[in-house]
């Protein structure tokens, strides 16, 4: 079982969707508070559903419960909360959520978690997958 995630920042377009293509994502799970901002470029809702149905035959959910609140972004983003109280914070949010005891593992099989982070290692897509992992079986993370 595989479970990938991504960034679109700082990549163009073509790498994004082949990336998902060449590494056989099946859906795109979209796991961003905020879906619609102009500044995500080819990563807005609409059109992001729109261009993974027809580049790549990819299903497009988009499930916020699984981002981090606002106010847990915007301390981090202002500097105010380090990454690692950050971490903690919001494993500690998804535990008290529970929102993953509705999906079954299969759910995730072959799927892509998308944020706008460019790199996974100080993103909430990286910790999400780690939890999914952990809380749901023996499950292949990789980062494209």
């Amino acid at each position: 079982m595989r479970l990938y995630t991504i960034g679109f920042t700082k990549k163009t377009a073509e790498d994004f969707f082949e990336a998902l293509v060449k590494n056989g994502v099946k859906k795109l799970i979209d796991v961003r508070l905020n879906n619609k901002s102009q500044l995500a470029g080819f990563a807005k809702a609409d059109d992001l559903k729109y261009f993974l149905k027809k580049i790549g035959n990819i299903e497009y959910v988009h499930l916020s419960e699984l981002a981090p609140s606002d106010d847990l972004l915007k301390g981090y983003r202002d500097k105010k909360i380090p990454w690692e109280e950050y971490e903690k914070k919001y494993l500690a949010l998804l535990k008290e959520r529970n929102d993953l005891s509705r999906y079954d593992i299969s759910f995730f099989n072959d799927s892509c978690l998308l944020c706008s982070e460019e790199k996974a290692e100080k993103c909430h897509r990286r910790l999400l997958a780690e939890y999914i992992r952990n809380n749901k079986g023996d499950i292949q993370l990789i980062h494209i």
